[in-house]
């Protein structure tokens, strides 16, 4: 039977990503996902599994190219500084279309900033990946158990459309503890992917692993390529979840740790005489444009809450397409926002 346990963020994101098929980790630490390699040193090793703390994230991303080209179920984990340093190794692992996994808790920047909660890396880890077309597929979850459960389903994901998977949290998360059900741990397979460097004597072919294509039609090919997995992603992969209201003034746009916020605030607000709907969005990239969309030819206005100055917002203006009006509520460099705070600016709006 499934186990229950009372775990942090970060020790979720460790043991989701062990139950999910994940055999290889390196990593180097910085508050506040130091929990996470922590606890990889002591679990990896006795169920045969590596743990490589690297020199710096740098290191730590190219290690997870040379395991992820060998067909290995490999991860990283950082927060923002040290997502930001291997945007060239995630662009290179695009490029080669290599599936892997990355845990990036969030804190305040820009710069080393803090170690305190916030939203920032939307961008990053949206439209990041480094140079040229390619992106991470990204999933945003707002517990532990999200945490738990999206980490270990990342490991699949990633291997389906041979494309990083990033697991987008924030500090509250990561050191946050509640309730997760821990399923059974689940080895990877072990019959290699065709694309896999390292040919054996069975026969199976040898591969090149490799993200310079010289020849620009060739390049664009591939370019061409990833994106139809994304695209097949876009079909496949939407993830959110809707809240309070079945015929809203206002509807209210949230991820992560935010939308937990806002759960309490639309019922303050209800309180309050004013109908809200909240659209938490889980996948970030690909992302749920259309369920906004529907929701804003029914709304007033949109309100977009996130702990930042406004990235996320983009998105949701780019579904709402100008239907209505959008407007913003925030705070930033690991500054949180309240449920009081956000039913004020509600009822302000209504």
């Amino acid at each position: 039977m499934p186990k229950r346990q009372l775990i942090t963020g970060n020790e979720a994101a460790a043991e989701g990503a062990i139950a999910g098929g994940c055999r290889y980790f390196f990593g180097y630490p910085i508050t506040p996902q130091n929990k996470i390699p922590e606890y990889m040193s002591e679990h990896l090793p006795p169920i045969g599994g590596v743990y490589v703390q690297a020199e710096s994230e740098v290191a730590a991303i190219n290690m997870l190219y040379g395991a992820a080209s060998t067909g290995a179920w490999a991860m990283t984990t950082s927060s923002s500084p040290g997502i930001s340093l291997m945007q060239e190794g995630l662009s290179y692992m695009i490029g080669a279309e290599l599936p892997c996994v990355l845990v990036d808790m969030v804190r305040g920047g820009p710069g080393l900033g803090n170690i305190a909660p916030a939203q920032s890396d939307y961008w990053l880890a949206t439209r990041g990946a480094g140079h040229g077309d390619g992106r991470c597929l990204t999933f945003a979850p707002a517990s532990v158990q999200e945490i738990y459960d999206l980490t270990g389903e990342a490991f699949p994901i990633a291997q389906k459309y041979r494309n990083p998977v990033m697991i987008l949290a924030d500090a509250v998360l990561a050191g946050m503890r509640e309730p997760c059900v821990l399923r059974e741990r689940r080895d990877p397979p072990e019959e290699k992917p065709p694309w896999a460097v390292g040919g054996d004597q069975t026969g199976r072919q040898r591969n090149i692993v490799n993200s310079l294509w010289t020849d620009p039609l060739v390049m664009e090919e591939v370019n061409l390529r990833i994106q139809r997995r994304y695209q097949q992603a876009a079909q496949n992969e939407l993830r959110w979840t809707e809240h309070g209201a079945g015929k809203p003034e206002i509807l209210v746009c949230a991820y992560g740790v935010s939308a937990r916020i806002c759960q309490t605030a639309i019922e303050h607000a209800a309180e309050a005489g004013v109908a809200c709907r909240l659209i938490r969005p889980i996948s970030l990239f690909p992302f749920p444009s259309q369920i906004i969309a529907h929701w804003a030819q029914k709304v007033k206005k949109v309100l977009v809450v996130e702990l930042s100055l406004g990235q996320f917002i983009e998105d949701v203006r780019l579904a709402v397409e100008g239907v209505c009006p959008v407007e913003f509520f925030g705070r930033t460099g690991g500054m949180l926002v309240t449920p009081e705070e956000v039913a004020e600016r509600i009822v302000a709006m209504a």
